[in-house]
């Protein structure tokens, strides 16, 4: 019989929780749904009110692996959606509020993905996002050294940049946004690969082409359109172990010299909240928002 519980006066069926989604180290359903549940303060903050994409993988990583965007058919009734534009038509998409519909999305057994705007503000962004992505044998370390160049040219644009793994091979960096619209968000986050790559040729490709990548780090810019979302801060990652993408301090990417260094699981991150709290914060709170530069406004 699948097991029932209340969380907050909702009842959930919860389904085959001894089963194992990371064989690598035997990590089951049950300890990834208490994963999401003492991380649900950190992590419901980045998701509320953004409608999500669900990349489901509930026979693990080596398993079928795919994205899930409408609302999915059995959603019970008290689980929020939005409407959300679309090339061929507006759609709906879930939006995860609170614990129950958190607890309910995770026992689909996902990864959660995010778009850079909020559910009332369709394509108008109130985040800016780089996702850095090495091309072997490159590794995080040398994104991190990307990651600090572009740190520095945001800065002098005036903008405060955070950083998070990706929980794969790479590194997120973040700046929070007066609300833009996403097409002029892309623009500018273009141009700054641009000039990266122009300033650090050996180091950083801005283009996709999978030849030009070897060695280089790819400074993806795409994820600002509209259409695009980013894995969530603190979400689980279909990879062999439950690896979780972290927010790092400053100090931890200057620091990097191995990519072990940057790699968190489920079980690092309470540890690492009770240290220093949600490092990504301020995109919540908006803290230090700023618009975009005059001359990438036109």
């Amino acid at each position: 019989m699948t097991p029932i519980t209340e969380v907050e006066g909702r009842r959930i069926s919860l389904s085959n929780l001894d089963k194992v989604i990371y064989p690598a180290s035997g990590f089951t359903k049950g300890e990834v749904l208490h994963y999401y549940a003492s991380t649900a303060d950190a992590l419901l903050p980045h998701l509320v009110d953004r409608p999500l994409s669900f990349l489901r993988y509930p026979d693990g990583p080596d398993g079928q692996r795919f994205f899930t965007k409408n609302v999915l058919p059995g959603t019970p009734e008290w689980v929020r959606t939005a409407e959300v534009p679309r090339s061929d038509g507006p759609t709906r998409q879930i939006l995860v509020q609170d614990l129950p519909s958190l607890m309910w999305s995770a026992n689909l057994v996902t990864e959660f993905h995010t778009p850079q705007w909020r559910a009332d503000a369709p394509a108008r962004a109130d985040r800016l996002v780089f996702d850095l992505d090495p091309g072997p044998p490159a590794t995080v370390v040398e994104c991190c050294h990307a990651a600090l160049w572009l740190r520095e040219r945001l800065a002098a644009d005036g903008f405060h940049v955070y950083a998070k793994t990706s929980g794969s091979k790479g590194l997120h960096l973040l700046v929070p946004l007066e609300p833009t619209p996403s097409e002029r968000v892309s623009a500018y986050a273009k141009s700054l690969a641009v000039e990266a790559e122009q300033e650090l040729p050996a180091l950083i490709v801005h283009r996709m082409t999978r030849s030009l990548r070897p060695g280089k780090v790819f400074v993806d810019f795409s994820q600002n359109a509209a259409a695009k979302t980013t894995a969530a801060p603190y979400t689980l990652r279909a990879r062999a172990e439950p690896t979780v993408s972290t927010p790092v301090t400053w100090e931890e990417v200057e620091t990097c010299e191995d990519p072990e260094q940057l790699v968190f699981t489920a079980d690092d991150i309470a540890p690492r909240l009770r240290d220093h709290g949600d490092l990504l914060g301020p995109l919540v709170t908006h803290d230090g928002a700023r618009p975009l530069p005059a001359r990438a406004a036109r």
